[in-house]
């Protein structure tokens, strides 16, 4: 995922290092959820508007600035290691995203000469963080408690099919394990009309894929008498062609305002995809995780869209080996992936994360979860595999908004899913006919019968 990331930003970077003195060029390396895509968009939009030139290595970059991810253990660790190989090129190096707030002595073990920390509420300080960085300032820590107007900020889009907007910050959750509220805080919902214009800009830009994203988009609205089935509304009466993806919603948020949420989705705007994430088959383990729900709501919402919206794409994730996870308990998670079939599962070992409830309990043997994990990758891999092979044979329109590897692309139907064609021509951004003829566990593949504008 790192070097995906890297590559991304890479493609987007002014590589001619045969500017004036007076250009500054700066290196961007991103890590992490939309959310922190979003934000690195923010940054660099800022950066550009300032005139500064974006390094596509970081050893011809005047300032270095990697936007960072803390959610699990693992993560952590790999940035860590990449922050520490960047500090060693003796450039500025500015230091943004969730790891700060959340392990600020990892960063300082590995980077104790950085220039500038931001945390995500920062990002409007960019510009002035890389000034400082300049003029050889360094430990200077920018984390504030309050969230800016994100969407009034210049935007640098890292793609020209897809476009994302952020509609809140933070959330309402105390997950037991959750380490990312730390950085990102209590729920902050961007006005509405805010959104909705930032869409029809996006529109109007050519962009034909919106992400809406945040870190419980069920929640939203919920702090200014608002919520998402109408934000949702709002958002498809623009007027132009294109998709909308929902982002990840916690299932508690959601059951408050299912029946209208339904009702949005069925939108033909609206990609027929629902991400909401279960992270356990047992209620005795959601309840030790704070989630406030139960396995019985968490299906009601899955049958209640599975009724409403055809041939929909549910994704949901799962932790396996959080404390208090008994063999009857995975047994659990195991039967509830069997019967609701799930078309993507996003699969976590858990690790304890500084400062969360979670930490302090009674953890399982490291090798048991490793041996869950295994066990549950394999049933889930089969599940998906199954489902998927029920989609040979269709027929219908794609949106290719990704280039795969040699001569492939890849494109979304109206269900989210992903589908893999060939082609020597580029086709990013064209809408496709295709008929599906292969189906794997994690992807499609089809033959291009029409390239439409």
């Amino acid at each position: 995922m790192l070097k995906k990331e890297r590559r991304r930003i890479s493609k987007i970077c002014t590589d001619s290092y045969s500017a004036t003195q007076e250009t500054v060029y700066v290196y961007a390396e991103n890590y992490g959820c939309v959310a922190n895509r979003f934000d690195m968009e923010l940054m660099l939009g800022q950066l550009i508007k300032e005139e500064y030139r974006l390094a596509a290595d970081p050893k011809k970059a005047d300032v270095l600035l990697i936007n960072t991810c803390g959610v699990k253990k693992p993560t952590e660790d790999r940035i860590s290691e990449r922050i520490r190989r960047l500090s060693r090129l003796d450039k500025p190096l500015i230091i943004a995203g969730c790891l700060p707030r959340i392990n600020i002595k990892a960063i300082q073990r590995v980077a104790p000469n950085f220039a500038v920390m931001l945390d995500p509420k920062s990002v409007d300080r960019i510009v002035n963080a890389v000034r400082l960085a300049r003029e050889g300032k360094r430990g200077i820590i920018f984390f504030s408690d309050t969230v800016p107007m994100k969407l009034d900020l210049p935007i640098y889009r890292t793609s020209r099919v897809i476009g994302i907007i952020m509609i809140s910050e933070g959330c309402l959750g105390s997950c037991a394990y959750c380490c990312v509220r730390f950085a990102r805080g209590i729920l902050h919902s961007f006005p509405m009309g805010a959104i909705v214009k930032k869409v029809r800009e996006a529109v109007l830009d050519d962009t034909k894929e919106i992400w809406l994203t945040s870190q419980d988009c069920g929640a939203y609205g919920a702090d200014i008498d608002a919520n998402l089935a109408e934000l949702l509304r709002r958002c498809c009466e623009v007027p132009g062609r294109f998709l909308i993806r929902v982002g990840m919603m916690n299932p508690r948020h959601v059951l408050k305002i299912l029946h209208e949420l339904v009702d949005s989705f069925k939108n033909e705007k609206i990609f027929n995809f629902l991400h909401l994430p279960v992270q356990s088959g047992d209620d005795k383990v959601l309840r030790k995780m704070n989630r406030g729900y139960s396995v019985r709501e968490f299906e009601e919402i899955v049958r209640t869209f599975r009724k409403e919206v055809p041939k929909l794409t549910l994704a949901t994730d799962i932790i396996c080996g959080f404390p208090g996870e008994d063999l009857r308990a995975f047994e659990n998670t195991i039967h509830l992936v069997e019967e609701i079939k799930p078309d993507v599962v996003n699969i976590s070992r858990f690790f304890p994360r500084p400062g969360t409830p979670a930490e302090k309990m009674r953890q399982l043997d490291a090798k048991l979860i490793k041996s869950r994990s295994r066990r549950l990758s394999e049933i889930v891999r089969r599940v998906s595999w199954k489902k998927n092979e029920e989609w040979i044979g269709w027929e219908g329109e794609i949106l290719v908004d990704e280039k795969g590897k040699g001569s492939s692309w890849i494109g979304r139907n109206f269900a989210y899913k992903p589908i893999v064609v060939r082609s020597d021509k580029n086709l990013i951004g064209r809408f496709l006919k295709v008929r599906v003829t292969r189906a794997f566990p994690t992807y499609l593949e089809a033959d291009i019968q029409k390239i439409r504008i």
